[in-house]
């Protein structure tokens, strides 16, 4: 029979090759056409006589990267549908025999009394690597390139075809949650040495050594259809086990606050089925499969951690009519932490970068951070002493503007002040060649007034990077009022080039994530100042879902930076534009106690020095509160849902102001900039998932108790009478470059 997406040939020895090839995709995922055509495969091998074993591998350069999430999405439509048409019993048993069908599948590979063998030759992640568990041989090509895991928790979701039940009756219970509840894929070396993976071989003997262990008599059965099958940690209710579980439930309402339904569902998938047979276990994984895929949580995750995130990354916003650019060389401007990490994120990209300085001493000094940086990673094993070497050979630090003539992109990365911006343009623009693209990255001043200082204002641009820039993976490319199309092209071209995701937002102070996440920041002293405890400030914003307190974020930033800025918005718009109670708490902070945040060890927290001890908060905080309340009378749910609607009505507010054009870029930006609560999907499906109206409701609530900052725009009262969606409303484009 001919396949679509595989191709099987059977030799002489009887054994089949299963070679998985999706034509025109550069990845093989698993879709509806792959899922029906192995279960036919399974099926016609199995009946076949001749056929006494497979091995199943990949055309591509990786195995598998996963399910496609798009059908996933599919399956929350027609769910939706029939819900509608039928009832909810209807619905829920249509949802639980689709999303459980490729369990089946897979597990008839296990059972089907040939033997199976997968021929890893490259990256296998989730519903890929899920296939290889149920193989009764794993074989992986020798590259410390791949990796293979189970990341579905990272979308909001969990393995839902026996990646929870095969991965714990392999690996001690302690490494399988790991795996399973962080989602971070191993190396091929570490999946051997957790019993994931059978053997490591040279990618030209793969095949050989795939097909050698079934004729040499591999056995057609799983470990745990053995008799006599014992668990690598033992049974749940033995000391080992108590010692596992309740300790996990601990560190998972630690980690998670209960947010995430698909990490509280692999600790349950596992717990209840390690306590059952197989066939039992992948049917208690496949009912609480259908139970989070119904989840908002995941809905959101799924939308905008991997649908959208991909869709910005192939080049949603580009203009189409500009051809693909590549920039080879670049010269950053400003040698300090920022331009120093943004010529290091370059040159790791193999880009040339030049690194100027007001003088050579300064401009060695970013260098330098750059070595120091890779070291660290040396030390890690994730980088090698030829890499630094060729890293730091494509990096020339120097005082000489001269240096700008030959690059094809600039970055201006000095002081966050105008003047000393302007004179950096003046400087540098008798030097530039006539086509380079000229970019700053600026974080809160307007680019249109920038670009005034700059003689070509179609050739200017924001690219604005987070800190610390080697971490962060969002990046925000600015619109001035006259930025060209090839500058934005450019702009976007060079982010992908880095490994970065952009996002794309018109001009305004602040721009998006500075104006929502000084919003967090600003509700965290509102609330200082009401006289929450600090501690209490810090717990409540984790527990909405903020990676870090506002107090700890504003630390971070340095608060003398946070008072700059204040100034700098007062003197530009007026006293009304800052709150002066805040302003007063920053001066009291920074010019009085002389409290800088951890840049001098001492905001908000003390910072103890390396390796003693963890920051504490600084136990004079209470005296500059005007006043202290009593915790217990204080609504915890409250002040977690300030945290995040002053965030999400602010980005709502970006979307009226036209700085925001594409809900998408929103919810990425929100997650990835600033750590907006994840499971929520981002500001607006923040919004979106509540209903605009409940939504607006709580605003008023809230306005009604803390003022105006809660109020909703115009643009939010007017959707919440017509009951729509950002996602209705502003739909996005769904056409990508490649």
């Amino acid at each position: 029979m001919a396949y679509k997406n595989f191709k099987v040939e059977t030799d002489s020895d009887g054994i089949a090759l299963v070679t998985w090839d999706i034509p025109g995709r550069s990845m093989n995922v698993l879709d509806e056409t792959s899922t029906n055509e192995l279960e036919a495969i399974v099926k016609e091998t199995t009946a076949d006589a001749a056929v006494k074993g497979v091995v199943i591998t990949s055309a591509k350069e990786a195995f598998c990267a996963g399910a496609d999430l798009s059908m996933l999405e599919g399956m929350n439509q027609a769910y939706a549908k029939v819900f509608k048409e039928q009832g909810e019993t209807a619905a829920n048993q249509m949802l639980f025999e689709q999303s459980r069908r490729f369990s089946q599948v897979l597990r008839s590979i296990e059972t089907s009394g040939k033997p199976w063998a997968a021929a890893i030759n490259g990256l296998a992640l989730g519903g890929g690597f899920e296939i290889t568990l149920c193989c009764h041989y794993r074989v992986a090509a020798e590259n410390p390139k791949t990796r293979l895991g189970l990341p579905e928790v990272k979308v909001g979701l969990f393995p839902g075809a026996g990646g929870t039940q095969r991965v714990p009756r392999l690996v001690p219970p302690q490494d399988a949650m790991t795996i399973l509840l962080k989602g971070d894929p191993v190396t091929v070396d570490k999946a051997k040495a957790l019993n994931l993976i059978h053997a490591i071989v040279p990618a030209a003997d793969l095949i050989k050594a795939a097909k050698d262990w079934i004729k040499g008599g591999g056995k057609a059965v799983a470990p745990w259809d053995e008799k006599g099958f014992k668990l690598p940690g033992g049974p749940v209710f033995s000391k080992a086990g108590m010692m596992m579980f309740p300790a996990g439930n601990a560190i998972y309402r630690r980690e998670t606050y209960d947010n995430y339904p698909a990490a509280r569902a692999i600790m349950s998938c596992v717990y209840e089925g390690l306590q059952l047979p197989i066939d039992a276990a992948l049917r208690v994984e496949s009912r609480y499969f259908t139970s989070v895929l119904r989840s908002k949580e995941a809905a959101a995750m799924i939308r905008s951690l991997f649908l959208s995130m991909q869709e910005l990354n192939k080049g949603a916003r580009r203009p189409k009519d500009v051809p693909p650019t590549r920039v080879k060389k670049i010269a950053v401007i400003g040698a300090g932490f920022m331009g120093a990490s943004v010529g290091y994120v370059s040159a790791r990209a193999g880009l040339d970068v030049v690194l100027i300085d007001r003088d050579q001493e300064s401009a060695d000094k970013g260098k330098a951070h750059a070595q120091k940086v890779i070291e660290e990673q040396i030390k890690k094993g994730r980088a090698k002493p030829a890499d630094a070497e060729a890293l730091l050979a494509r990096i020339t630090p120097t005082a000489d503007y001269a240096a700008l003539k030959d690059v094809d992109l600039v970055i201006e990365a000095v002081f966050e002040d105008r003047k000393v911006k302007a004179e950096t343009f003046a400087k540098a623009q008798e030097y530039l060649k006539p086509d380079v693209i000229f970019a700053s990255n600026t974080s809160t001043l307007p680019i249109t007034s920038l670009a005034e200082s700059f003689k070509d204002q179609g050739k200017f641009v924001g690219i604005h990077f987070f800190s610390p820039v080697e971490k962060m993976m969002l990046v925000e490319i600015i619109l001035g009022k006259n930025t060209g199309d090839v500058a934005l092209a450019t702009a976007l071209d060079y982010v992908r080039q880095i490994g970065k995701t952009p996002i794309v937002v018109n001009d305004s102070r602040g721009f998006f994530a500075n104006r929502c996440v000084g919003r967090y920041v600003a509700e965290g002293n509102e609330m200082f100042l009401e006289g929450v405890p600090p501690a209490m400030i810090e717990n409540c914003a984790k527990m909405a879902g903020m990676p870090v307190g506002p107090l700890s974020l504003s630390d971070e930033v340095a608060l003398d930076l946070g008072l700059k800025i204040m100034k700098a918005t007062e003197a530009d718009l007026g006293p009304n534009a800052i709150n002066p109670d805040q302003k007063k708490l920053m001066v009291e902070m920074v010019e009085k106690q002389g409290r800088l945040g951890r840049k001098n060890s001492k905001g908000f927290y003390d910072y103890p020095e390396k390796g003693k001890g963890q920051k504490s908060l600084w136990p004079g905080l209470s005296a500059l509160q005007p006043k202290q309340l009593d915790p217990d009378t204080l609504d915890v749910e409250e002040l977690k849902q300030r945290f995040l609607v002053v965030q999400a009505v602010e980005a709502a507010r970006t979307v009226e102001d036209h700085v925001i054009t594409d809900p998408r870029e929103a919810d990425v930006g929100s997650i990835l900039g600033f750590g907006f609560a994840p499971f929520t999907g981002g500001t607006l499906s923040y919004i979106d998932f509540m209903g605009t109206k409940k939504f607006v409701e709580l605003c008023h609530k809230l306005e009604a108790k803390y003022g105006s900052r809660f109020t909703p725009p115009k643009l939010l009262e007017e959707m919440a009478a017509k009951g729509e969606t950002f996602y209705g409303r502003f739909a996005p484009k769904k056409a990508a470059a490649a």
